[in-house]
């Protein structure tokens, strides 16, 4: 019983901060929409990029983290490591 409410206080935890995040994600205030181009308009603050080279940074920092990403949670689930000998079976006492 006690792990189900600690469950759902954590589901309901990080449903809050992930509505709050998507509320205020999209509020940027009138001054950095001027000097944001109009793809980045109302989304960012600040300054804009100053050249083309921002935007290619930023993608391939994207497609690094979208890759580490995937692969984190592919080797998570599903591990695939099933020799005998391995150390998982040493610490985790699998026979």
């Amino acid at each position: 019983m006690l792990q189900k409410m600690k469950r759902s206080n954590l589901k309901a935890t990080a449903l809050t901060l992930l509505l709050l995040v998507a509320a205020t994600a999209g509020w940027a205030c009138p001054v950095c929409e001027k000097q944001q181009p109009k793809v980045l308009r109302g989304v960012a603050h600040g300054a804009g990029p100053d050249n083309n080279w921002d935007y290619l940074i930023v993608g391939v920092i994207t497609v690094i983290v979208l890759v580490t990403l995937y692969y984190s949670m592919k080797w998570l689930v599903r591990p695939g490591e099933d020799t005998p000998d391995h150390i998982k079976r040493n610490i985790l006492d699998l026979d």
